[in-house]
């Protein structure tokens, strides 16, 4: 894809306004090395116009005046082999947000303009140097917080998903260029078209194209983390539970029964799982209109939640309201029943409960690998081959639709115009998947994640 208008020439700082021992400036667009000309003037040789691609150049960044602003390094990469598929330069400077807002300003009375968010990513889409999942990507890998969901990220960047995709794209396209050549042209000399012939290929469509979706619950849980509901009677330490497992007071924790009336929710990597923390009001009957919609959101967040973490005051004897927090608990998919207060004397013993003090943190390292022990039991996903946003199992989702419609035309004997409008129709929607054909409201919706600089 190429887009219809040239574009004019941006930069913008691609790393953090923080203090930093390198900051980066980046260029990108037709004058791209004319601009950086203007700014940087090496300590030896000729001007980084001149330079070859990739090489990096010690020299002096400097305002409009002449003034020294930084001795940095600068590199240059042509087009199209570059990221954005134009000219562009970049500017590694000293991290002093100071200096890198210096440079941004020289590049502008040179010429550039400020980037917009994401907009070296879209002209690197749009200048046919990635497709769109390849640039979801990019914003995913940025804000990855495992391991795994950078490995996923990496793999999809590198065009895992497109090249899955692309062989249905190509039979699909194969069965319609066949079509359509026999009728268009019959005086030719091609193999008279047939839909047996081609029943295989739909069979094998619907069948990947199934089996990739089917990704999509796993690759949005790998990615948003997992629903963890935090649930247990007034007291019993949920609040401070989430402080401890984050390590920072994130909820306000007091003696006074009922002080969290709504659910606070939280990321945290435990045992190599991502979860989505839920720190819910105590579960108890209260006449309280507002402790009392907490309390109703509690239930409602253990009913969604994929894990439960039941918490029990040890240094108090069971009440019928920690009879109620069990209860829900054994409803959720996977539950872990703790015992907390284990700094306290022990006023109870229940078989299958873990010991932990969110106080002291003892008990956190077990807690930990009862949360592995619970996911360890999942296949790992195939790395890369996972759907992980709801837009492209969206449109997965319409492919295969259209793909078992196909084939369920050509079972019924339907004509093959027919058969070929839902052929059609799903390579349309695996064409929205890569961005072949795809409105500017889904774009502009895709780049508004990314942060300005990339």
């Amino acid at each position: 894809m190429t887009p219809d208008t040239p574009f004019d020439t941006i930069a913008a700082i691609s790393t953090g306004q923080v203090l930093s021992a390198i900051g980066i400036v980046r260029v990108s667009g037709p004058d791209a090395l004319a601009v950086t000309d203007q700014v940087f003037t090496p300590i030896k040789g000729a001007p980084m116009s001149q330079r070859r691609d990739r090489q990096l150049i010690l020299g002096k960044l400097h305002a409009p005046d002449g003034t020294v602003l930084d001795i940095c390094l600068a590199t240059v990469s042509r087009g199209p082999d570059s990221y954005t598929g134009e000219d562009t330069a970049e500017l590694q400077c000293h991290g002093s947000p100071v200096v890198l807002r210096q440079a941004l300003a020289s590049l502008f009375a040179a010429g550039a303009r400020q980037a917009k968010a994401g907009e070296f990513t879209r002209r690197a889409f749009l200048n046919g140097r990635m497709d769109l999942t390849q640039a979801e990507a990019v914003i995913d890998l940025i804000d990855a917080e495992t391991a795994q969901i950078a490995a996923h990220a990496a793999a999809q960047l590198d065009g895992a998903i497109r090249q899955k995709t692309d062989k249905v794209y190509e039979a699909l396209t194969a069965i319609c260029s066949h079509y359509h050549a026999v009728i268009d042209y019959p005086d030719e000399d091609i193999e008279p078209f047939t839909l047996e012939q081609y029943a295989a290929s739909l069979e094998e469509a619907a069948e990947k194209l199934s089996r990739l979706l089917a990704t999509f619950r796993r690759g949005d849980v790998l990615k948003n983390g997992v629903p963890c509901a935090i649930l247990g009677r007034p007291n019993a330490g949920k609040s401070s539970l989430l402080n401890a497992i984050l390590g920072y007071d994130r909820a306000i924790v007091t003696d006074i029964p009922g002080t969290t009336r709504d659910t606070i929710e939280e990321k945290a990597v435990l045992g190599g799982t991502l979860l989505r923390l839920l720190d819910t009001a105590g579960l108890r009957d209260t006449a309280d209109p507002v402790e009392r919609e907490g309390v109703a959101r509690a239930r409602d967040a253990a009913q969604a939640a994929g894990l439960v973490l039941a918490v029990l005051d040890g240094s108090e004897p069971l009440t019928a309201e920690d009879e109620a927090v069990l209860d829900a608990a054994k409803k959720a998919p996977r539950c872990i029943l703790l015992k907390n207060k284990s700094d306290l004397p022990p006023a109870w013993d229940l078989e299958g409960t873990l010991p932990v003090s969110a106080l002291t943190g003892a008990g956190l390292e077990a807690l930990e690998q009862a949360v592995t022990a619970l996911f360890a039991g999942d296949e790992p996903l195939p790395v890369g081959d996972t759907l992980t946003n709801p837009r492209q199992a969206d449109a997965v989702g319409r492919a295969l639709d259209y793909v078992r419609a196909a084939k369920e035309a050509m079972d019924e004997g339907f004509a093959p115009d027919a058969v070929l409008t839902e052929v059609e129709g799903a390579l349309s929607a695996l064409g929205e998947l890569s961005g072949r054909t795809v409105r500017e409201d889904v774009t502009n919706g895709i780049f508004s994640r990314f942060c300005v600089g990339k």
